[in-house]
């Protein structure tokens, strides 16, 4: 009963995820990883990613950066590659370590700027957006921890918040259906995983409609004042991970 009363509020936290707060995005692995492993909490969840993804991408159909898509969707895939190349050959943690740091880069990069009163908007671009958006696949593919480099690209750039969330939703679930079929092949899902899911699956969708609402009915700034507390925090969660593996 504990298994699924924690993994229906790990769904819930998916969907809502989907439906434009990343903020709650981070609790969902660490909360079934009290009952089962985390590689086989996080092969139960990204069903329940994918399921959420298709209602929020109907959700947010007017509202993502087509510029932004067309050049962060085909750099997640180059990452993904990458990482399926090299999944055995790179740790866990260092990539949550470099994904951590990542993030409080940005978040250190970004209060500078507040401070000197540059409050200027960064316009999207290829370099920079290929690069983002293939560490983002990559980190994403290796240990489910995309967010860090895709708001590192995409905060600078102030787009409103629905486009934000909207542009989100729908890179994150291209990345979720690419990364399915490695996972088919690395034994993280199965047809028990999918048993659950059937059961699991009003739950994803639910917190997909409730996200969907809480983000329209936020504040833009609140919002955004949000996500940045919700990178932070992750980021931290990523350091104290990286701390209890490497220093047990």
């Amino acid at each position: 009963m504990a298994f699924w009363i924690a993994a229906a509020v790990a769904t819930l936290f998916v969907g809502m995820s989907k439906g434009g707060l990343p903020m709650v995005a981070m609790l969902g692995v660490p909360i079934l990883s009290v009952f089962i492993p985390p590689p086989a909490a996080a092969g139960l969840l990204l069903p329940m990613y994918i399921l959420a993804d298709i209602y929020a991408v109907w959700l947010f159909r007017g509202y993502y950066s087509a510029r932004n898509l067309k050049i962060l969707i085909p750099a997640a895939a180059i990452g993904i590659f990458v990482a399926f190349l090299l999944i055995s050959r790179v740790p866990v943690e260092a990539t949550k370590l470099v994904v951590a740091l990542i993030g409080l880069g940005y978040l250190g990069d970004a209060l500078r700027k507040r401070l000197a009163g540059d409050f200027a908007a960064r316009p999207a671009d290829v370099p920079r957006g290929l690069f983002w958006g293939a560490l983002a696949g990559f980190t994403s593919y290796i240990s489910h921890a995309g967010g860090p480099p895709f708001q590192a690209y995409t905060l600078p750039q102030k787009m409103p918040k629905m486009m934000f969330a909207g542009t989100a939703t729908i890179t994150f679930a291209c990345i979720n259906w690419m990364k399915l079929p490695p996972y088919i092949l690395a034994g993280q899902l199965d047809w028990q995983s999918l048993k659950q899911v059937a059961v699991l699956a009003p739950l994803a969708l639910f917190g997909a409609w409730t996200g969907y609402r809480l983000t329209r009915w936020l504040p833009e700034r609140a919002f955004f004042v949000l996500v940045n507390v919700a990178l932070g925090l992750l980021c931290l969660k990523l350091l104290v991970e990286v701390g209890q593996a490497w220093w047990p």
